[in-house]
């Protein structure tokens, strides 16, 4: 029963997107249908098969890896603040130790697979791939790829001059699909504190079911002589294709390359530390606020309440879903780190069924929070122009909505597999 109700929710998740759709009668449904069936089968394949299993069980232990290597530089500076475990002194590692500072490692490697050309090399043929393979245009393809691992804002910047070629409604849709992306950098974060097995089988779906929803949500037709890849990069058309360049056209040295690279990571650090913190806070105090109206009245209670529905149809019992649905309204309404850290210690106990620690990592891996929204209208402010911003900017509760029903859309179809 709870099967086929989880199978119904991924049928009410689209029906949703084809009822706001701006344009029903132009939606691409041969490449809805074939991105549907890819993504049952990815999900299938992932859950189902020992060598899917595999496959995303060793990716998880690699970033895992990664984040043991990074601890060795903590320990070198905060012996005090890293467990025995890994060679410091502590007790216990709080939030900034385990899921933060090891960015300060894996940041600086992904940039430095980017200024080598690697990163952009596998960006562009994936993309070209999955182009082919579900009908949609080059580089709208191109960018689902591009910002799984650079992430919205770091995407779009690199995407100047295509961004600036295009017309107003297909930056729209890139705009939408931002709303879904994560940044492969974090992974290893995400990893420390929920079930990493899961983080990595949601990173192709998410991939997939924004090609799906911004389809339908906002379907354009790209005339051939539109569906072209430009250089992507900013100063300089080959920056992303050959690493960074200077303000001459010429590659940065690699030190000052890097050392900006780390730098970057630590402003990364101290961002998600402050929006967790802020976050946190301002939702204590709303809490505190609506306590004083009824004591019972909670920020949670209330987004369970309007998420209820939505986490019923994923396949769980009433009083499982109402957790759910409040854990969904907490990740939109601050991020998903704040879940994550609520959940990070019994996520992997009997509290949670397999169902459910499935579908709650895959709807917690993405970055579709409202505060989202204003990354990104304020990096498409600095790259277009005014006409092309202003629609974006009414569109917000349209970036929402594709980011949620992204989240929901993979959840549920991951759902159908693990029980």
């Amino acid at each position: 029963m709870l099967v086929a109700i989880n199978i119904l929710g991924v049928i009410v998740y689209l029906a949703i997107a084809f009822l706001f759709s701006k344009a029903k009668k132009k939606i691409h449904w041969k490449s809805v249908g074939v991105v549907l069936v890819l993504n049952l089968i990815l999900a299938w394949f992932f859950t189902s098969f020992g060598i899917g299993q595999s496959i995303v069980k060793g990716a998880a232990d690699g970033f895992n890896w990664l984040v043991q290597v990074a601890y060795q530089g903590i320990v070198f500076a905060l012996p005090n603040w890293v467990t025995p475990q890994f060679g410091g002194t502590a007790k216990s590692m709080n939030f900034i130790t385990s899921s933060l500072l090891p960015i300060l490692l894996v940041v600086p490697m992904f940039d430095i697979l980017t200024y080598i050309g690697v990163l952009p090399w596998i960006i562009k043929w994936v993309g070209r791939g999955l182009s082919y393979i579900t009908g949609q245009p080059k580089f709208e393809s191109f960018f689902s790829v591009e910002m799984m691992f650079l992430g919205n804002t770091e995407a779009l910047a690199v995407s100047q001059l295509q961004l600036k070629s295009m017309r107003k409604e297909r930056n729209l849709t890139l705009a939408m699909m931002s709303m879904s992306c994560i940044t492969a950098s974090i992974l290893g974060s995400y990893t420390q504190m929920v079930p990493g097995q899961f983080v990595l089988t949601a990173v192709p779906i998410n991939i997939l079911n924004a090609i799906i929803v911004t389809n339908m949500l906002n379907p354009v037709d790209v005339a051939p002589e539109e569906d072209t890849i430009a250089k992507i990069g900013g100063s300089n058309s080959a920056a992303a294709e050959e690493g960074a360049v200077d303000d001459n056209g010429k590659k940065e040295p690699f030190f000052s390359f890097l050392g900006d690279s780390i730098l970057g990571a630590g402003r990364l650090i101290l961002i998600i530390a402050a929006n967790v913190i802020a976050f946190v806070a301002l939702a204590a105090l709303i809490d505190k606020l609506l306590g004083l109206i009824y004591p019972w009245l909670s920020l949670e209670h209330i987004l369970g309440i309007i998420m209820f529905p939505f986490a019923w149809l994923m396949g769980l019992n009433v009083s499982d879903a109402f957790q759910f649905a409040q854990y969904m309204g907490t990740k939109l309404v601050t991020n998903e780190f704040v879940v994550m850290g609520k959940i990070a210690s019994t996520i992997n106990t009997n509290a949670f069924s397999d169902h459910y620690r499935a579908i709650l990592t895959v709807f917690l891996t993405s970055f579709a929070n409202f505060s989202t929204t204003g990354m990104i209208i304020g990096c498409f402010k600095g790259i277009v122009d005014r006409e092309n911003n202003e629609l974006i900017s009414k569109n917000v509760g349209y970036m929402l909505l594709s980011g949620i029903l992204v989240s929901l859309l993979s959840a549920g179809i991951v759902g159908i597999f693990v029980w």
